[in-house]
């Protein structure tokens, strides 16, 4: 079978076979360095205001190890990841956009709720994603896995996500504690890519993010896609249906955006709208 664009269900598969070993990679590099003192740097200042970005020595390794792996499986792909900027595969059809730990204040913490997301895109379709989660709907370490045309998996096995009929208020992921919007009860987790993984698998009803990073999400919007659910943007005023990641650079790509289960979407755009 042949997607949009020209894709082919065994590089499909694939991509997703490969995404799914460099999660669980990055997964087993994270946990080995778990209660061990960690370096750890900052982005930006070195105010307490600005101690808002840290990245610790997991991020940068992990990173390089999953260049490293997809310069061997697909050498011509665009990479595009939060630590490095090499991008010698600038003008690919393909991108790989990877987050090596998102969530890393909680992770330099010890807060257990992290993860480890890689997403592809094909001409700014999602088209695969894997996410490594310190938990889920398992409660148990593992990856979220999924591609275009298939299934959500997790470790392999289908997802079933199932709604208890008597629970009458739905957990929504915020960016801000105690963000009330609609008939939800909110949650701040501290890592985009666990959100997305929640909202596909179900925990999460619905999340909403501020200026979302491509690699953040890339991987997370193909498996909420894969569940079945919706993801959009806000673009010239207004909340449109994400149909492919666009921008001169998509290293820069940066917009706000909603992801969940298809009534909770339209229940909150619509509270947005009024």
């Amino acid at each position: 079978m042949n997607l949009p664009g020209s894709v082919s269900e065994d590089l499909l598969v694939e991509i997703e076979r490969t995404a799914v070993e460099l999660a669980q990679l990055a997964g087993a590099e994270i946990l080995a360095a778990l209660g061990g003192m960690l370096s750890v740097r900052y982005k930006t200042g070195t105010g307490d205001d600005d101690l808002k970005n840290p990245v610790s020595e997991v991020d940068h390794r992990v990173e390089v190890l999953i260049r490293a792996r997809l310069a061997e499986r697909f050498p011509g792909h665009d990479i595009i990841g939060e630590e490095l900027d090499e991008r010698s595969g600038r003008d690919d059809d393909f991108v790989w956009a990877v987050d090596p730990i998102d969530g890393t204040t909680n992770f330099v913490n010890g807060f257990p709720l992290f993860a480890a997301t890689i997403g592809v895109l094909h001409r700014g379709e999602p088209v695969a994603g894997a996410t490594w989660c310190t938990t889920g709907h398992a409660i148990r370490a593992g990856v979220y896995h999924a591609h275009r045309g298939a299934p959500l998996l997790f470790d392999g096995q289908p997802v079933h996500r199932t709604d208890n009929a008597d629970v009458r208020r739905r957990l929504a992921g915020v960016p801000r504690a105690g963000d009330v919007e609609g008939p939800f009860d909110t949650r701040k987790t501290g890592s985009a890519a666990v959100e997305c993984a929640f909202v596909a698998a179900g925990p999460l009803t619905l999340a909403r993010f501020d200026n979302v990073n491509l690699w953040d999400i890339a991987g997370g919007v193909a498996l909420v896609q894969a569940s079945g659910g919706q993801v959009r943007i806000f673009h010239d005023n207004a909340w449109q249906p994400l149909e492919r990641f666009e921008a001169p650079d998509l290293r820069n790509w940066r917009r706000p955006m909603i992801i969940g289960h298809t009534d909770a979407v339209e229940t909150f755009v619509a509270k947005l709208a009024a």
